[in-house]
């Protein structure tokens, strides 16, 4: 029969059936000296540790991983998050405004339903920041189920808007545009001439999109 550090009989012949003490000493011995425990390096005379709770008889635990130091210079991306998910990323920003400038293009070119369009009294310049990966630009319309992301049906109302007039698409760093068909096309950077329908054109930082009879979009990148 084997006696453990503590006096208690074991059947066990490396640590104690009854408090787990180590098994090696006659009762009546003098007490070991204390060993450090392998997983939180206190000091541990039985089988279990008093301050973690580590079993000794079990294989010592992996190493911690070494902590990556972050980098200051973290990279800027526009559109979205950097590799590092860092905080400084940029977003893009969508102001949407009244252009009297292409308000008077517009009824130049005596398109579709311009001569019903009149040019507001006043109207706020709206800053809508864009979630990703596609945001759709049109009025809303519940029974057609359409709802912009940036809805151009706020009062006062862009009426030469179609409901789905074009849409926005970011991928990584690139933003593009996509006129879907509209009725009275969407132009850039106030040139007369429409963009081609269903056709993505890549956009930049400061540029503007302009659809229906007066309202214009400009795109610009901001600290997200």
């Amino acid at each position: 029969m084997a006696f453990c550090t503590e006096g208690h009989e074991s059947t066990s012949t490396d640590y104690c059936d009854v408090c787990g003490a180590p098994i090696g000493m006659q009762f009546g011995s003098a007490a070991p000296h204390s060993a450090l425990c392998p997983s939180c390096g206190a000091p541990s005379e039985g089988r279990f540790c008093e301050n973690c709770g580590h079993d000794s008889a079990l294989p010592a635990p992996p190493p911690a991983p070494p902590v990556k130091e972050v980098r200051e210079d973290s990279t800027r991306t526009v559109g979205g998050a950097g590799d590092n998910g860092s905080a400084d990323a940029s977003v893009w920003v969508a102001t949407v405004t009244a252009d009297a400038a292409h308000f008077a293009r517009m009824r130049a070119q005596k398109g579709p339903d311009l001569d019903r369009v009149d040019f507001p009294d006043y109207y706020p310049d709206r800053r809508i920041p864009l979630q990703g990966p596609n945001i759709l630009i049109g009025k809303r319309s519940v029974s057609q189920g359409v709802h912009p992301d940036i809805d151009l049906s706020v009062a006062p109302a862009d009426i030469a808007v179609s409901r789905s007039h074009a849409i926005l698409h970011i991928e990584g760093a690139t933003l593009t545009v996509t006129d879907l068909g509209s009725t009275n096309g969407t132009c850039l950077n106030d040139s007369p001439t429409p963009i081609p329908p269903k056709t993505p054109i890549p956009l930049q930082d400061g540029d503007r999109i302009h659809v229906g009879g007066w309202t214009t979009i400009t795109l610009t990148t901001e600290p997200g």
